[in-house]
């Protein structure tokens, strides 16, 4: 499958793991910006590592804290700036992201 020939297409992934106790207000800064993400998705996850805190009781026995991973398709270079907005909004270190190229986006369907 090759590359979207839309210059306006999303070419890459940005995900963002964080704590459920930072979900809703990640949520509702990404919401405020409908110009720089028109949409994303949210999943629930597992986190494990030197860095990740463990605040509940049942986090600890498991060794598993539970997080969320929002991913958002986005152009490259809006990357920056969404980013520049978030820690700006939450600056936290327990919030990690990465970014991966997208090699294609599209829809199954029309949009009505």
């Amino acid at each position: 499958m090759s590359r979207n020939q839309n210059p306006l297409a999303p070419d890459c992934l940005l995900t963002l793991a964080l704590p459920q106790a930072l979900e809703e207000e990640l949520l509702d800064a990404l919401l405020a910006l409908p110009e720089q993400v028109p949409g994303f998705t949210v999943l629930q996850a597992q986190g494990m590592g030197a860095h990740v805190a463990l605040p509940s009781s049942m986090e600890q026995v498991t060794g598993r804290a539970r997080r969320v991973l929002v991913q958002v398709a986005l152009r490259q270079d809006h990357v920056p700036t969404l980013l520049q907005t978030l820690k700006k909004h939450l600056p936290s270190p327990q919030i990690a992201y990465w970014v991966v190229p997208l090699l294609a986006f599209g829809r199954l369907g029309d949009i009505a």
